[in-house]
């Protein structure tokens, strides 16, 4: 497969709806994927990614990726950001600086980086990031979607371990982390220091040969993606309906049709946990849904009976233009359409179910 070039911010916008659709409510918003593009475009990068085959199997591959809440900030955040005088030195830009940490840090020379799931934000950051260090950015990712923990990667069902790794905050506190027991208390430790920086901390993880990589990689992903923020785009010019192009697109189906009732959230240990309340609308008046998420969506309920759980996706989308909703921005009012995609096939053995299923996020319900 060439090298696939997003030259235009038209390209750049149809990849950023594509990765919303996939991130299932999570991932960040495209707003930041937007312009973290637009100002890559801005300062003349070239913004593309490469063959996975295209990297040899010695080089040393890595993932930086943002690991923390997407919670909006509240007052007494924000508060407390005021009172201790913080100020953002890198924005975006610590993904950058957690990558050359890794490299001084583990000693090695880091030559292809791979995004660890699709998001609007979560993947074009590690994309830009290999353009301003001159690092190609492989076409696939290690989730198949957005996820909220390491448990939900590809990388814990084959053993990989994400250490060493390390957090850089857009205040410029960095963290190097050579050893952690476990992926839970990766998980863990990464998500305090999100919580200790007031809510995103940018991490390098996974360091693995070229070899590794390609064993386990979701391949052609980012392309994919494209290709589905394109066909979205493509169906409202043409007066087509976008979400029967997104689930011609995505081999998904149509779950539920209604306008979002009210969502129930809390902002805990650097995650956003709630529900959306949905009710329905057209074939489905009279019906309800209700989607619960972790950062992500993971469980649903047809009429308060068990519907479709992760690891499959549950996305929401925008009943008029296709495009996807974060669990951040959704709210009362908006009309929707909610559409379910089967998730990655390792997900659904016995371990994968363990890591991601609907147990797993402390829901007495079997996945089916």
């Amino acid at each position: 497969m060439p090298r696939q070039v997003l030259s235009t911010l038209q390209d750049c916008e149809d990849f950023i709806r594509g990765c919303l659709l996939m991130a299932t409510g999570g991932g960040g918003s495209a707003e930041e994927g937007r312009e973290i593009f637009t100002a890559a475009l801005e300062e003349g990068l070239k913004i593309e990614w490469v063959d996975v085959e295209d990297i040899s199997d010695d080089t040393w591959t890595a993932s930086p990726y943002a690991m923390g809440s997407i919670a909006p900030l509240s007052q007494e955040t924000q508060a407390a950001i005021t009172r201790l005088g913080l100020v953002d030195r890198l924005g975006h830009r610590a993904t950058e600086v957690a990558v050359r940490e890794l490299e001084e840090s583990a000693g090695v020379k880091i030559g292809a980086i791979v995004p660890i799931e699709l998001g609007a934000d979560s993947t074009p950051d590690p994309i830009v990031t290999g353009a301003r260090l001159g690092i190609p950015v492989v076409d696939g990712d290690y989730a198949g979607r957005a996820v909220p923990e390491e448990m939900q990667n590809i990388t814990y069902l084959h053993d990989k371990p994400g250490w060493p790794f390390t957090s850089v905050d857009r205040w410029g506190n960095v963290c190097i982390v050579k050893e952690a027991c476990s992926h839970q208390m990766m998980e863990r430790i990464g998500k305090m220091l999100s919580v200790a920086a007031y809510g995103v901390c940018y991490m390098a993880a996974y360091l693995l040969n070229g070899r590794e990589m390609k064993e386990i990689l979701v391949r052609g992903t980012l392309t994919k993606c494209l290709n589905l923020g394109r066909a979205i785009r493509q169906a409202r010019e043409q007066g087509d309906d976008p979400i029967q192009a997104a689930i011609e697109h995505t081999g998904g189906w149509l779950l539920f049709e209604g306008e979002v009732t009210s969502k129930d959230w809390e902002d805990r240990d650097g995650y956003m946990f709630g529900t959306t309340h949905i009710k329905g609308a057209g074939d489905y008046a009279g019906h309800t849904l209700d989607v619960w998420f972790e950062n992500e969506n993971h469980v649903s309920w047809l009429d308060g009976e068990p519907y479709v759980c992760s690891p499959d996706l549950v996305t929401i989308l925008d009943r008029e233009t296709g495009e996807g909703i974060t669990n951040t921005d959704i709210d009362a009012g908006r009309r929707v359409a909610v559409v379910g995609i089967k998730g990655l096939e390792a997900f659904r053995s016995e371990r994968g179910l363990a890591a991601a299923g609907p147990r797993y996020f402390g829901f007495d319900i079997d996945y089916v």
